[in-house]
């Protein structure tokens, strides 16, 4: 087994707050004993934590979890607030120090804000901090989020290249069909693949307080495993879980990458799962070959149509000529560079010019997931 010096830790709405909706000191108790015991065994973490608006819509006056979504996002200002405080204080009695990142979907959009998160997220570890992360959901629209925090808590593994990423919330793990319906189901142990069956066992969590069900959890596993990143899901309420899990001695779920399994790199991170597409190219069909099997660079001359509007250094959509989407990659030049070259008579420009690197290029085959999550 290896050592894991660097682990995310993803805790549900559910097992942070009371069944009235308020934060459960108890509860973040135990979380800050098991965090704190990593790092007296000289472990980096970073807790990716939900719970904001369950811990704050009673203090607005709500009786139950608010529907819309500026009372959302009220119930929100005033949650992170009662949740940062709890945990710098927990965890100062260990003798570590919190810090509080909200990030928001378009930090992660745009690389070069990406990139800062990245740098300042290693800057705490290093430092021995314990990064608390939440989306900012005072600020974020449903438009634009990351949906829940078990695809901010994956993205963020893959961030700081962290070496397991530990989902807990307020069920076992992953069953082979849905628990609370049948009672014969079976917790599946270990997985090192996301098949067509383990997908059919994703089910929903049921929790009143929380967003993200079992789908969302294998859609966060996908990302982590193409980053190259072993995943624990688990229930939050078992003694010892976030040790135990580092240890690889909870139960739960575990999901360890193949050794043959594709990872991306930093670069290939950010293009396939945060990017998000500006414009799309429609390509020859020997260029779909030359780029999937070959791993040639996309030129001039290969590209059929250009769709949308888009500057140099953007991330395009790569299409074939039957409609599938084959990958996703960054541009050399404009999307009006581009027409203005396709129109142009010099066939030598045409046959010279590369449009797109392998290097900045990812492609469905490169992760085993659907990239653009």
């Amino acid at each position: 087994m290896s050592i894991k010096k660097r682990v995310v830790i993803k805790i549900g709405s559910s097992s942070l707050t009371s069944r009235h909706g308020e934060i459960s000191r108890i509860k973040l108790e135990k979380i800050a004993n098991e965090v704190a015991q990593l790092k007296d065994a000289g472990r980096e973490v970073v807790l990716v934590s939900s719970g904001a608006v369950a811990a704050g819509y009673r203090k607005l006056g709500f009786l139950k979890r608010p529907e819309s979504l500026p009372e959302k996002q009220a119930a929100a200002s005033i949650g992170q607030g009662l949740l940062i405080e709890t945990y710098s204080h927990l965890f100062l009695s260990h003798g570590y120090v919190a810090s509080q990142i909200l990030i928001l979907r378009s930090d992660f959009l745009d690389e070069s804000r990406y990139q800062n998160v990245r740098n300042t997220l290693n800057v705490l570890l290093e430092r021995g901090i314990i990064p608390i992360v939440n989306e900012n959901d005072t600020l974020s629209t449903e438009r634009l989020n990351f949906g829940d925090n078990d695809t901010l808590a994956a993205k963020v593994a893959g961030l700081v290249d962290a070496d397991q990423l530990v989902i807990l919330s307020d069920i076992d793990g992953l069953y082979d069909k849905n628990p609370t319906s049948h009672n014969d189901a079976t917790l599946i142990e270990r997985v090192s693949e996301i098949t067509e069956e383990i997908e059919s066992a994703a089910g929903g969590s049921g929790s009143a307080v929380g967003t993200g069900g079992m789908k969302s959890k294998i859609e966060a596993v996908k990302i982590a495993m193409a980053s190259g990143i072993s995943t624990f899901l688990g229930n939050a309420n078992k003694e010892n879980i976030i040790v135990d899990a580092v240890g690889e001695k909870a139960i739960g779920t575990y999901f360890n990458c193949k050794e043959s399994m594709p990872t991306l790199n930093q670069k290939k991170q950010w293009i396939a799962f945060n990017s998000g597409s500006k414009g799309e190219i429609i390509i020859h069909p020997d260029a779909s070959e030359r780029m999937v099997t070959k791993r040639k660079g996309l030129r001039l001359k290969e590209i059929l149509e250009v769709n949308g509007r888009f500057e140099k250094g953007a991330v395009v959509r790569v299409i074939d000529t039957e409609g599938d989407e084959i990958g996703r990659g960054v541009v050399k030049i404009s999307s009006i560079e581009m027409e203005r070259m396709l129109q142009a008579p010099t066939d030598q420009m045409k046959d010279s010019t590369i449009i797109m690197e392998m290097g900045d290029f990812v492609g469905h085959s490169d992760a085993p997931i659907t990239i653009g999550v």
